[in-house]
Order: structure tokens, then sequence, then C-alpha cells
């Protein structure tokens, strides 16, 4: 098994986040730009020497054109580093009109490495329908992934994107606190026609996660 610095193994999850992200293999200067994204401040000559020395030992390749590949070999090969998370029904982000299903409809595959820090056992994942959080990149077909949420953690929602049950029927939205008693689900979309749903406090209402990070239909497939 090869030995890898920090910064080896963490370019290389990165390496691996973003051809499972965007589908496409990247070149040392797109891998870069990634990185800087996320808030990595190296240099493009230190992101190459990480890439030649991954390369050397085997666990990365590059084609003609520099576009790396990552080497599914003993070496890097690791099962422990995929989970599984179950995808439950079908979630509107237009109106609250699709069926919150209680019964698994399958599950993701996903590296742990696009969800660092989460217990992967408090996720899950709800197949969206319309386009009423697409200004979010939460678009028709895509799986929105999302925590577990516990109204005895005491987590603050405010302003976050939240999958609620109202009646039993789930909805994507974003989560604002109108008034002492009044609770609103937000849509951000291009599309005008959507609008708020405005909740009383009273009212049957679960709030059955946070969201993580969304995975882009044409990129997913189950």
């Amino acid at each position: 098994m090869a030995t890898l610095t920090a910064k080896q193994q963490s370019i290389l999850e990165s390496i691996r986040e973003l051809i499972s992200q965007r589908g496409e293999n990247p070149t040392s200067y797109k891998l870069h730009k990634y990185l800087e994204a996320q808030g990595v401040r190296d240099s493009l000559k230190s992101v190459m020497q990480v890439i030649e020395a991954l390369e050397k030992k085997d666990l990365i390749k590059r084609d003609k054109d520099r576009k790396v590949y990552l080497v599914e070999n003993e070496s890097f090969a690791n099962l422990k580093n995929i989970f599984s998370i179950p995808v439950y029904g079908l979630a509107s982000c237009g109106e609250a009109l699709a069926y919150a299903q209680d019964n698994v409809d399958g599950f993701l595959q996903i590296s742990k490495a696009l969800f660092r820090g989460s217990d992967s056992a408090q996720l899950f994942a709800v197949k969206t329908l319309g386009d009423s959080m697409d200004k979010d990149g939460i678009n028709d077909g895509d799986y929105a992934i999302f925590e577990k949420y516990e109204y005895s953690s005491g987590e603050d929602l405010e302003g976050k994107i939240v999958v609620a049950v109202i009646n039993g029927m789930a909805t994507i939205k974003r989560y604002k606190k109108v008034s002492s008693d009044i609770i609103g689900l937000f849509p951000k979309s291009t599309n005008t026609i959507h609008q708020p749903i405005f909740i009383h406090s009273s009212d049957s209402i679960l709030i059955a996660g946070i969201f993580k990070k969304v995975l882009p239909v044409k990129f997913v497939s189950l």
C-alpha cells in the first residue's frame, strides 16, 4: 500500500471528488482552479509536483492531453472509502405535491471524500421534482443529499435548505422564520411562478433533513 503525505492524500481525494461531481478527468490546471475554488491556496507548480508524485506511486495516470485518471489497483482501491445511502421517494421543488414515501427506493454509492466530516448513517437522498430551487443548483431530476434533522438537537434552521414533510407531502425549500408563529418555506428559482409556503407553528410539519449536496442527474444512475 502506497504511503501518502497529508497533502498527497488531500489532492488525491480532490481528484476523486472532481471526477465524481463533474464526470470528467481534469488537467493539472483545472485541478488547480478547482482547489482554488475550495479555498486551497497552493500554487500550480505545487499541485503539479503532487500530481507527479502520485503518478510515480501508480495511483494516477495522465493521457496524451495531460488529463488525470485514477488507477484502481491494490495500492489505491479501498472499499472503505465508499458507502451507501438510501433514496427515499420523491420530493418536490415546486409545491408540496410529491408523496414522501417511507420505503427505500434504492441506494446511492457515495465516496466519503464528498462528505468529509459527516456521519454517513445520518445521510439520505431524495429524487427532486421541479425547478423552484434551481438558483441553488438543485434541478429537476437531481439527487439531493440531506442530513437527518433531529428537533432535539436545537440546530438553527434559519436560512438553510431543508426537506419538509407537510401532511405527508415532501418539498425542498429554504427555511425562514417569518414571525414568532409563522414559518416560511421559500423557493429560489428562475421561474417566477413559484411562491413561498407559509406554515403556522401549530401545523403538522416535519423537517426531515438539512441539505448537504446535490448530485446532478446526468452524472447519476440508480
